[in-house]
């Protein structure tokens, strides 16, 4: 890895705190709109279960944005080392 990629490219860690900050953000507007929202539609449900389905959505999105971050970053690394070699 080259220097030029090495600062543009994130490290995993950073890839994998940022999403998991974003997801929490996320997890708070879900939990409030779920609670918010679910009557509208006949849909009542505890507290509990509010937390547990926004949970199981959570771990879910956690896993996508952090997969999604990697591949745009791997697609800028390829872009960078073939701009770094013309």
């Amino acid at each position: 890895m080259n220097d030029t990629q090495r600062i543009a490219s994130q490290p995993k860690g950073m890839s994998l705190t940022e999403s998991i900050i974003n997801v929490l953000v996320g997890l708070l507007i879900n939990i409030t709109a779920q609670h918010l929202v679910f009557p509208l539609f006949g849909i009542y449900i505890t507290w509990g279960q509010n937390l547990q389905i926004a949970g199981i959505f959570t771990v879910i999105s956690i896993i996508r944005s952090y997969c999604l971050r990697r591949g745009f970053n791997a697609i800028l690394m390829r872009k960078i080392s073939n701009d770094f070699r013309d």
